[in-house]
């Protein structure tokens, strides 16, 4: 096959699956279309993956597309992240009324994910900002999906408000890129910006304003929490996994790639904004009775131990990186998932409200557990040892500040995460029998869930494959 066909063999068929769902939706009752829709997504997104794997696996890294997409491990890798993560998201979607019915949401999902893939491999200036503009729109529409909803659609609009402000900077930082560069190629870019400067300094800065708003990050933060608690749990847990994951993508390049020369420059800049975005993160967080908002904040601290691994510039940084975002994908999207459960037995996200969960479902108990013990960094679970990967970087190239800085704010994050668990375990709904109060799980999320909970425990305990894959896609940078 073509190699150009080939390094946007997912993207194709992600399109054709998105077309099929549009073309058979008229064909099916109402009442099938719950099940139908669902499934085929899932099983659709399950199928790309597979293909990919046996047919379109990169060798050698290559541009292709007249330099627009770079054919590599490192954009393959997080195309596969995103494909799986939108699988489990369409499996949660069928245990939300108003998403499950709605074809038009399962293809905002899939043309959402195209533009993350676009995202991890595109290379050229004019491909990142349509890639981000192809996933931004989608993720606008589904975050205020729920039309009957005050808080969905004020999370949408929101979304929306704050994405477009921050999306205009970003393409100003990118077309002064160009004028100073001369070029839209990131890889053209590295001789043109070869010391730090005021001019240089303020590309920087507004690149990362851009791209600080798609991953969460202190200051750009302020529209992650209003968002997650607005939008339908499923879609919440999209934005904070695959979302997240195409910004870190999009970062890596540009910045490994384009600007080596001023490394020292961006990193500090980068050190600082990691340190505001794990502390404000996890203080906020400390103070939150709603738990979707709770895993906001989270989410904001999370990007911010992911940046480590990004600021030290080197090989083993990246691969901590990636590795860290797999195995936050699967911890984010287990603890979104027992959410959207959740919500649909108790109509609440509020953190009280779990009081007694572990007797009204024990396995939905034990998968909180999972998740929110990984998501505080306990062996053996995922999150562990994506923490340590990204400790051990930062102190091989001499960050002894920044990782004391991180493991502070572990322990702060251990102290809300196990608070959490306390009401599930602990405590007891006041007055009541909690076996009298099962939670129904729907046999989709019941996958689902098993799914990403099984994962987390599998990248923790057996981390030698998935770490070769993080460090085979982290080959590409450098």
């Amino acid at each position: 096959m073509n190699t150009n066909l080939l390094a946007i063999f997912p993207e194709l068929l992600l399109l054709l699956l998105g077309i099929t769902i549009l073309i058979v939706d008229p064909f099916w009752k109402e009442s099938d279309r719950r099940v139908n829709l669902g499934w085929m997504s899932a099983i659709g997104l399950i199928g790309i993956i597979i293909l990919s794997l046996l047919f379109a696996k990169p060798g050698e890294p290559q541009s292709v597309l007249g330099g627009m997409v770079r054919y590599d491990s490192l954009g393959f890798v997080f195309k596969m992240m995103f494909i799986f993560t939108a699988g489990i998201t369409s499996l949660f979607f069928m245990d939300t009324e108003k998403l499950a019915t709605r074809a038009e949401a399962y293809l905002m999902l899939i043309a959402a994910t195209i533009g993350m893939n676009f995202m991890a491999s595109a290379t050229d200036l004019v491909m990142i900002y349509l890639a981000i503009e192809t996933t931004s729109i989608p993720m606008y529409v589904l975050s205020g999906f729920l039309l009957g909803d005050k808080k969905s659609t004020e999370a949408g609009f929101k979304y929306l408000l704050f994405g477009a402000f921050t999306s205009a900077i970003f393409l100003y930082g990118l077309s002064l890129v160009y004028g100073f560069s001369g070029t839209t190629q990131i890889m053209d870019m590295r001789g043109h910006f070869g010391s730090f400067n005021p001019v240089s300094g303020g590309l920087i800065f507004l690149l990362i304003v851009g791209l600080g708003f798609k991953i969460s990050m202190v200051p750009f933060h302020f529209w992650a929490p209003d968002t997650y608690e607005g939008a339908p749990s499923p879609v919440a847990g999209f934005l904070s996994t695959a979302s997240k994951a195409a910004g870190f993508a999009v970062l890596m390049r540009i910045f490994i790639m384009a600007f080596p020369q001023i490394a020292a420059d961006w990193q500090m800049l980068l050190a600082i904004l990691a340190t505001l975005s794990m502390t404000l993160g996890n203080l906020v967080a400390l103070a939150q009775t709603n738990m979707k908002r709770l895993l906001a904040y989270s989410s904001i601290a999370h990007a911010g131990y992911a940046m480590i691994g990004l600021v030290t510039n080197s090989k083993l940084g990246i691969e901590a990186v990636i590795y860290y975002l797999i195995a936050y994908i699967l911890t984010n999207m287990a603890a979104f998932g027992i959410i959207t459960v959740f919500h649909k037995t108790t109509g609440s996200d509020e953190i009280r409200a779990y009081d007694g969960m572990s007797r009204r479902s024990p396995y939905l108990g034990l998968a909180m557990m999972v998740a929110f013990l990984s998501l505080a960094g306990m062996p053996p679970f995922g999150g562990f040892i994506g923490k340590v990967l990204v400790f051990t970087a930062a102190i091989e190239k001499g960050w002894y500040w920044l990782v004391f800085v991180g493991i502070f704010n572990s322990i702060i994050g251990v102290y809300y995460y196990l608070t959490t668990l306390k009401y599930v375990y602990l405590y007891r709904m006041e007055g009541e029998n909690e076996e009298a109060h099962p939670i129904a799980i729907s046999r989709p999320v019941a996958i689902g869930l098993m799914v990403v909970t099984l994962g987390i425990v599998v990248v923790g305990v057996f981390f030698a494959p998935w770490f070769s894959m993080a460090t085979q896609a982290a080959s590409s940078l450098f």
